[in-house]
């Protein structure tokens, strides 16, 4: 499920912006940028996010300011000194001018500017981690709000499929008597003498294997389990992605044997709603 999560404040002379977005994805998958500084607690960090969002794709991104005079980024001056007075006499013994070019060009070589690094303040980390866990939570907040207005659509053409399903009944009956005069019909086009009573258990064995009322209940429990497994609260959208498929299942054995065109447009209708259903379970952890 998608959200956006986001942090400003400052510590140590630091302004820190930690921002977090998440996507829809069937396994959790993230990618964090964050500076060196912080690059130790790296573990920390994908830790706190695989047990706060479970899946999801997610990008963290940490971004520091430096609100303080001074710099990591420090100027060697016993280097610079020597690498100007090398080129100074260089230029000198070539007749060449001695001016702000030598020093730009100086301030170009290696090692002139050095790096301090700083070591992680744990109370500075702390800051940093508590700020990470509310920017999660927010984002758990848009997936709440998300997911009810998911659960209403969802459940909402679950129910559609339950309605569907207790429409078929008054086809069901007129569809055994169409098949019995359509087959009279045939016998009668084709000018043949038959068993009367054989043509009754002919009639009776063929008529079972059309019947829909088993598929009927089946399907009528799992649309009942569905409501029931989105009642739970723990997470459940794999679980209610097995019962969607055990629903289409049945849809589709219905439609097989349905051979009347009332009951063949309900299974279409059915079908629809199913997979409004699946597409929108994607979303659901």
């Amino acid at each position: 499920m998608t959200g956006f999560g986001k942090a400003e404040f400052e510590v140590n002379n630091k302004k820190i912006t930690i921002e977090i977005k998440s996507l829809n994805s069937k396994q959790i998958d993230i990618n964090t940028r964050t500076p060196a500084l912080y690059r130790e607690k790296d573990i920390e960090i994908r830790k706190a996010i695989s047990e706060k969002l479970v899946r999801g794709k997610v990008d963290l991104n940490i971004y520091v300011e430096n609100l303080g005079e001074e710099s990591s980024s420090k100027i060697n001056e016993p280097i610079l000194r020597g690498y100007y007075n090398d080129l100074s006499k260089i230029s000198t013994d070539l007749k060449l001018p001695v001016d702000h070019t030598t020093l730009q060009a100086v301030m170009r070589l290696p090692d002139v500017v050095k790096t301090e690094y700083e070591t992680l303040d744990e109370q500075e980390w702390n800051t940093i981690y508590s700020n990470i866990i509310t920017a999660l939570a927010d984002i758990n907040e848009f997936r709440t709000s998300e997911g009810k207005a998911l659960e209403t659509d969802i459940l909402g053409n679950v129910r559609s499929i339950h309605k569907l399903l207790n429409e078929i009944e008054p086809f069901e009956k007129q569809r055994i008597e169409i098949l019995k005069n359509r087959l009279t019909d045939s016998l009668e086009t084709l000018k043949q003498n038959v068993d009367e009573n054989r043509f009754e258990q002919e009639l009776i064995f063929y008529l079972e294997k059309l019947d829909i009322n088993e598929e009927k209940v089946r399907l009528a429990n799992h649309c009942e389990y569905f409501y029931e497994t989105a009642e739970l609260p723990t997470s459940s959208g794999k679980k209610l992605g097995f019962i969607s498929q055990e629903i289409g299942r049945e849809i589709n054995t219905i439609g097989s044997k349905a051979n009347e065109s009332n009951i063949q447009r309900l299974v279409v209708q059915m079908k629809d709603h199913l997979e409004r259903v699946k597409e929108q379970l994607l979303n659901v952890l």
